[in-house]
């Protein structure tokens, strides 16, 4: 019987370019923008960054987990349209969750191995901040004196009924089974605070951002869309979470549990933002002559226990390995999704990951976690660490709630010669 999972490995599948807007906080400037708005930017943005026109896109992967407008049936659709994709070109949805951005790449892969498209347009979108205030009961009405049932739809999303437990307490039952102490936590966390100050200080991170601006989306024969930033702001341009964090502040805060090791500042920020990318086949590399930033080599999804949810990288990153026959050693940088200070270092601890090859340029925790626009942000931060540090191998990678891991592996082209 064969090691449960999906792997899928691809010799003939490029990431050409890609970009993403600022990653900004809760209820900040970017509040007031449509998810829909937001990946139509990181879409046209992409599309100019790696100088594909979008009548040569075969097909549009959109991905986006809470609705941030009543048009979020459309999104995928839209953010095409609107990009300058050909009518007669599909959209589609997919939902993993946490490692949605990173399903985008997988399936946009099983098209190009097939040989249905030779370009491909995957856009991760998130608007954390419009997350609704919902009820789901009152369709027949509200009858008198019954409990009213609109509760907010993120948190209520962190709770997974199954096992009967939060998202943190997940990496509360990590950080008991490793003996993940609060120091450790913290210290991670402040060094994935320290690590994205010198990625931005260094311009590093500012290579992945497109500004966003107050600007309208034109689409002949249709009405426009666009983007308004509120007040007098003209421009958002870098990321808004990271900041000086040393450990004796972090120690200052309280667990989010009694007794817990995480906090709201060694968890992964809340923060709006979208990241797109366009891949392509070899031929289509070959004929328009593109330098591409990484081959996307191969793919893993598994499954883990839901209340462990956190270390599903592991095993995911495991049959990444094992399939490709590569060693943990061959892979030089890794992108693991910090969704908690205790989650990371639990999945670091069981493949006996050594953390200076881990987030090199910070993490979640610093940056922020916008769900599905996350797998394309560390796919396309991983690409250019790749190429900025001369190293061939790479893997990105997220644990799912409800138990899944999910993995990539990439190779820089100009290390593979």
């Amino acid at each position: 019987m064969k090691q449960p999972g999906l792997f899928d490995a691809f010799d003939d599948v490029w990431l050409l370019d890609g970009v993403r807007t600022p990653m900004v906080d809760y209820c900040g400037a970017l509040g007031h923008v449509s998810p829909t708005d937001l990946g139509i930017k990181a879409a046209r943005a992409a599309l100019a960054r790696a100088g594909v026109p979008g009548a040569h896109i075969g097909a549009v992967l959109a991905g986006n987990m809470a609705p941030g407008d009543f048009d979020q049936f459309f999104l995928p659709r839209h953010v095409g349209l609107y990009a300058g994709v050909p009518l007669e070109v599909p959209a589609l949805m997919a939902q993993r969750i946490c490692g949605t951005g990173f399903e985008l790449f997988r399936q946009a892969g099983e098209h190009l191995r097939s040989g249905a498209i030779e370009a491909a347009l995957v856009v991760g979108t998130e608007s954390m901040t419009r997350n609704p205030i919902a009820a789901f009961e009152h369709r027949t009405g509200f009858k008198l004196g019954a409990p009213v049932g609109f509760k907010d739809y993120m948190w209520e999303a962190l709770l997974d009924p199954a096992a009967g437990i939060n998202m943190i307490q997940t990496a509360e039952n990590l950080a008991r089974r490793y003996g993940i102490t609060r120091e450790a936590v913290d210290a991670f966390a402040s060094a994935s605070f320290a690590r994205a100050l010198a990625a931005q200080e260094s311009g590093f991170l500012a290579g992945e951002i497109v500004p966003v601006v107050s600007e309208r989306f034109e689409l002949e024969g249709y009405r426009p869309r666009g983007i308004r930033l509120q007040g007098k702001l003209t421009e958002v341009a870098q990321d808004t979470h990271p900041r000086p964090s040393p450990v004796e502040v972090l120690a200052r805060l309280k667990p989010v549990h009694e007794g817990g090791v995480q906090t709201g500042g060694n968890s992964s920020a809340l923060v709006d933002a979208a990241a797109a990318a366009v891949v392509a086949c070899g031929a289509y590399v070959k004929a328009e002559g593109k330098a591409p930033l990484a081959r996307v080599a191969a793919s893993a999804v598994v499954g883990v226990p839901p209340e462990i949810m956190g270390i599903g990288p592991a095993p995911a990153i495991r049959l990444l390995l094992a399939r490709t026959g590569l060693a943990l050693d061959d892979i030089a940088r890794f992108e693991i999704n910090e969704a908690q200070g205790a989650q990371t270092l639990a999945v670091a601890r069981e493949l006996g990951l050594d953390l200076a090859r881990l987030n090199v340029n910070g993490g979640a925790i610093a940056l922020g976690h916008p769900l599905a626009a996350t797998g394309v942000r560390l796919t396309l931060t991983l690409a250019r660490e790749l190429q900025r540090s001369g190293q061939r191998w790479g893997v990105a990678s997220a644990c799912i709630g409800g138990g899944q891991g999910i993995a990539l592996l990439l190779e820089n082209p100009q290390a593979a010669r």
